[in-house]
């Protein structure tokens, strides 16, 4: 991937009906893990190789790789040499979780984390990402772009993106801790895209926020990725809470 995605411009045609890769590999991701925990694949249970699911879901074997892959790092299911992937009984899986958003300072807490989580990610994506890791970024990216010239925001695409730079950094932790807050992120990212409703809209500024930190880890730029993660996350806080913070040590 050479071009930054031009700031508003016509997203590439795509095949009628076809998801884009990312979203591909988070369908098949969707069905496996539906499957597991209906049962249809219980614990300790061998999961079909890479070519029979590929055949299975309609997929390329890449795309299932790279779902197995994030089932692997989450603890869903574990690889035996010489043997394949099979279903991590639950008993060994204890995934990790934080309570409910239940006040506004829990979302005013859960930006202060991810401030200075995500732009520590977006850091190690810069020194780390791979062209794959980048066509996420901008699969998602695009997305945004196109909500933007329709004057709407997607918080579904927001998360992949920033889920995208966490997987970038090549380090679990990361992108399981995201995933982990993913409803809390839910929470906060729809009350932001309210407020950027207008007028006058704030979804332009913020779209290019996302588009600063796409160019730095393209550009392998580890502490622009990082300034650029830090500034958007604060802005959108600011945004939200209209500069005006909660004093949380009374809360």
């Amino acid at each position: 991937m050479t071009g930054k995605p031009d700031a508003l411009s016509e997203p590439a045609a795509r095949p009628a009906g076809r998801p884009q890769s990312a979203t591909l590999v988070d369908w098949v991701y969707g069905q496996l893990v539906q499957r597991i925990a209906s049962g249809e694949y219980p614990p300790d249970h061998k999961l079909p190789g890479e070519h029979d699911l590929a055949s299975l879901l309609g997929a390329s074997r890449p795309v299932v790789r790279e779902a197995l892959g994030r089932m692997r790092e989450e603890g869903l299911i574990h690889s035996r040499q010489g043997a394949g992937s099979f279903v991590r009984a639950r008993t060994e899986h204890r995934p990790l979780g934080f309570a409910r958003v239940e006040t506004i300072a829990d979302i005013q807490r859960c930006f202060e984390f991810r401030i200075t989580m995500e732009a520590d990610a977006a850091h190690f994506a810069a020194l780390r990402r791979n062209e794959a890791g980048l066509e996420k970024m901008a699969a998602a990216l695009g997305l945004l772009r196109e909500a933007t010239r329709k004057l709407r925001h997607r918080e579904d695409a927001d998360f992949a993106f920033h889920l995208a730079i966490a997987e970038a950094a090549n380090n679990h932790y990361f992108s399981t801790s995201l995933n982990a807050l993913k409803d809390h992120v839910a929470v906060g990212m729809k009350l932001h895209g309210l407020s950027l409703m207008g007028p006058p809209s704030g979804l332009e500024q913020v779209f290019g926020e996302h588009s600063d930190i796409y160019e730095a880890v393209r550009d392998r730029d580890a502490e622009a990725a990082r300034l650029a993660m830090r500034r958007h996350l604060e802005s959108s806080r600011d945004r939200l809470f209209e500069g005006r913070l909660l004093d949380l040590s009374l809360r």
